[in-house]
Order: structure tokens, then sequence, then C-alpha cells
């Protein structure tokens, strides 16, 4: 199984890629590396949708350094795993359920039998929204979860119970695996950087855009209804005030402040009510919080640092991490 690499994407050194198999019988896309010396545990990336592995060679080797073995995987229906419909292009699912399959096979096929624990998950939008999912119902395998921008709420939507009502009824009548209406094949990474709602630094913006010019294949166009009628049934379940309080697993939510994929504000609703768990927001971040400038993604990693692997200081350096940002006030 193959890895892309270019000139401005290097991959880190010493890496395995393979292909592993869900119990549907679909096949996944994961690639592992193990830090010099002793590992003090292994984090998983669960990358957000239309995403790929190697957007993530960057922050593998940041966690590389922090002598952590780091997982990264696609998820069925994008990058270089298995497609749940013929048309590469459309990212597709029936239910977000499925996608726990994709990290049963994780778990058992590579946490397993070669990464040390603690165990512990770094997800993006999407994959945080599975990973949330998943700790809700008691099934994490993981001590502890980070999420950035996760996938609680739709930025933008004027009237969210029509979007609702007319993905589930488009749905039902046999339409799920369409585009949405105006969608089509065009990866947002073959669009020009201006007015992205992505990332404010062109720098990463373009290795990004570089990998999916070097190999097609990894893009990946407008979801399909089906899976936006997927993801509004589980953002109603993060609606309930009960959802967050019964999830255990300590979670740190980090939001983006200037995000304009997820409704910031929906995730700070849920966030402020979890039992175990701690909400940062950084102001001026786009959505993708690990593509951001240097400036910003220094805030991420004090938050994160404070966080993983966990110590009895943990609050107090979570508090001075949400302090530290604060003051920084990074402008766009």
């Amino acid at each position: 199984m193959e890895l892309i690499l270019t000139r401005d994407n290097p991959a880190p050194e010493g890496g395995y890629a393979a292909s592993i198999r869900a119990a549907d019988g679909l096949s996944l896309r994961v690639a592992r590396w193990h830090p010099p010396g002793i590992s003090v545990g292994t984090v998983v990336i669960c990358t957000g949708r239309a995403e790929f592995i190697e957007k993530y060679f960057e922050t593998a080797a940041e966690l590389l350094r922090r002598r952590l073995t780091v997982v990264v995987f696609d998820w069925r229906g994008q990058g270089l795993s298995a497609r749940e419909l013929d048309n590469s292009r459309k990212g597709h699912i029936d239910d977000f359920t499925l996608y726990e399959r994709d990290l049963d096979a994780l778990v058992l096929q590579v946490l397993e039998p070669f990464c040390p624990k603690p165990w512990f998950a770094l997800g993006h939008s999407m994959g945080g929204a599975v990973l949330i999912a998943q700790a809700r119902g008691g099934a994490s395998p993981f001590e502890r979860i980070v999420t950035t921008a996760p996938l609680v709420g739709i930025y933008g939507l004027r009237w969210p119970q029509g979007a609702k009502f007319l993905a589930e009824s488009l749905d039902l009548v046999g339409l799920g695996g369409a585009f949405i209406p105006g969608g089509g094949e065009t990866s947002i990474l073959t669009k020009p950087f201006r007015d992205n709602p992505l990332t404010s630094d062109p720098g990463r913006y373009a290795r990004n855009a570089d990998v999916v010019a070097a190999a097609s294949h990894l893009g990946l166009g407008d979801p399909t209804i089906g899976w936006v009628n997927a993801a509004f049934r589980l953002m109603e379940k993060f609606e309930d005030p009960e959802y967050p309080r019964r999830t255990l697993t300590p979670i740190l939510v980090i939001a983006a402040g200037a995000d304009r994929v997820v409704d910031t504000g929906a995730t700070e609703r849920f966030a402020t009510r979890l039992k175990a768990g701690r909400l940062i927001v950084i102001p001026y971040a786009r959505h993708e919080i690990l593509m951001e400038r240097d400036a910003i993604r220094e805030q991420f990693w004090a938050a994160f640092d404070a966080f993983i692997p966990g110590t009895r200081e943990e609050l107090k350096a979570l508090v001075t991490a949400q302090d530290v940002i604060e003051k920084a006030g990074v402008r766009s």
C-alpha cells in the first residue's frame, strides 16, 4: 500500500503503510510510525471528511518528536480506502456507525499487535464526531480524545430543520447515493486559495493541493445526500443536553473561532456540558486548525501537551493554555 510523497510534503522516516479489512470486507489504508527509543503511548489520527493520510505527515512528525507512536488511516470512502459507491469521487456513507467498524478493525489489526498503550485519539471534524459517538456508546478504546473543530453542527444553515427534512426525504426515495444538490466531483483542494474556508495559511493549503494534483484519485468531491442525512442524524443526538453529560471518556475539544464549515456555537454548547471534557476556542482559526498558520498551531500544541498523556496538573495547565490563547489574539 503506497503513500503519496511530494517535494514539500515528505513523510516522516521509518513509516509502515498497509491495508487492513473491516468486518464487512472493505479495505482500509493505514500508516504507522514509531518514535526512536521508548514510546510513551500511541496517538491515532482520525481525519475529517474528504481528507487523507498525507495531509497529516507534518502532524505525525510533531507527535513523533513527543515520543508518541502515530497511526493515521483513511476512513472507508476516502483517501486510498475502498469506496461505498462505484463513483470514487462521492463521499458516501449510509450511517456513521459504519465508521466505528473501521475503528474496530484498526484496534484488532494495528493497535493491539503493534502499538504501545496508553492509546489516545486526535480527531478532526467528522473524525472527532465519530470518536465522540463511540465514546458515548461506552466502546472507546482510547484513554483520552482530542478533537479539533468536531462536526457537532453545520455552519450557516438558515433553515436547519428544512435541510434535515429534505435530506431525509431524498434519501428515503432512493437518492441517497446522489451528490447533494449543487454538488459535484471537484475537490475543494483544486480551487484557488482565496476565500477558502479551511485555512489562512497559503503554504499549507498549496502543499495539500499539490498532493491532490500528484494523485488525483485522493481527491473527493462533495458529500452525497446519504452522507448528509447520516450526519444530521448524529448531530441531532449531539443536541440532547444529556448526551455529553453521559460521555465519560476525557475529551479536549478545540474549536476554531473563525470556522465556516462547522458551527462553533454548537460545539461550545456541546463541549461545556461534557462531564469529563474541556473546551478551548482558538480565535481567528479557520476550520482546519492543524493546517493553520504557525502562531495558531502553536496554541493548539500548547493545549494538546497539557492534555496528552495527562497529569494531575492537567486542569491548571489547560487553564494556563487558554489564558495564553486569549492573550495571543492572533489575527488573520
